[in-house]
């Protein structure tokens, strides 16, 4: 059991930052073109108005690269100190990516190949991380862990959708061909989808479990088993 923690300790947050690492690069690029003054066509909407996607950038690389340490599962029981210290860190950091992204969205001009259905995407995504965040916080003050844990699973989720679109549009691409126009957005889309459906997966397998440890601990303490009716 120890073992297996140990490996899990090791290995989610390792994922996790790995794929964080291709849209950590992206936005640490766009960072050298603003601070070096030079638009490129990708860029140059940024240019009138900086402050919003430097606020972005810089909270989503900081939640996305420091919540990986927030998963481990012997993080949280060897060091609650920090889980809690590293929260307080974190929740800002989350809700300063989420509300600067839905600025973004509706403010900046679209990129070329970009659309009504994208930006829908990334209002609906970028709203469900914020309100993921205040309830998950919002469940820990009333010390709710369990549903604590769930929202800031899947705030979570839809932060790192990023590192899972580069991969869905990286397959894409070697297996199919250029992506464009709907197809792009569709892709980007099922980035998002496929960490919610995972989330939403975890939360379900953890709340299976601590319902079979409870079931486990009530019998072996002698509570009273209800006794099935005969028909």
């Amino acid at each position: 059991m120890t073992s297996s923690s140990t490996r899990a300790d090791r290995l989610v947050p390792t994922a996790l930052i790995a794929l964080t690492l291709v849209p950590a690069l992206g936005g640490a690029v766009r960072l050298a073109d603003l601070a070096g003054g030079e638009a490129t066509p990708e860029s140059a909407r940024f240019f009138a108005a900086p402050l919003p996607v430097v606020l972005h950038i810089v909270s989503a690389v900081l939640y996305c690269l420091v919540g990986a340490f927030q998963f481990a599962p012997g993080f949280r029981r060897r060091n609650p100190g920090r889980h809690r210290a590293l929260g307080r860190v974190l929740v800002p950091a989350g809700l300063v990516m989420g509300l600067s992204g839905l600025w973004m969205t509706l403010f900046y001009p679209y990129p070329e190949g970009d659309g009504d259905l994208l930006a829908a995407f990334r209002l609906v995504f970028g709203a469900a991380t914020v309100l993921a965040i205040v309830l998950g916080l919002t469940a820990i003050r009333r010390r709710d862990v369990v549903r604590h844990r769930a929202w800031m699973i899947r705030g979570y989720a839809i932060a790192q959708g990023a590192g899972t679109q580069a991969l869905v549009t990286s397959a894409w691409v070697v297996l199919v061909g250029p992506a464009a126009g709907l197809t792009r957005t569709l892709l980007l889309g099922a980035g998002w989808v496929i960490n919610v459906a995972v989330a939403e997966w975890l939360v379900r397998r953890r709340r299976s479990g601590s319902a079979r440890t409870a079931g486990v601990t009530g019998r072996r303490s002698g509570a009273p088993q209800e006794v099935g009716r005969r028909f």
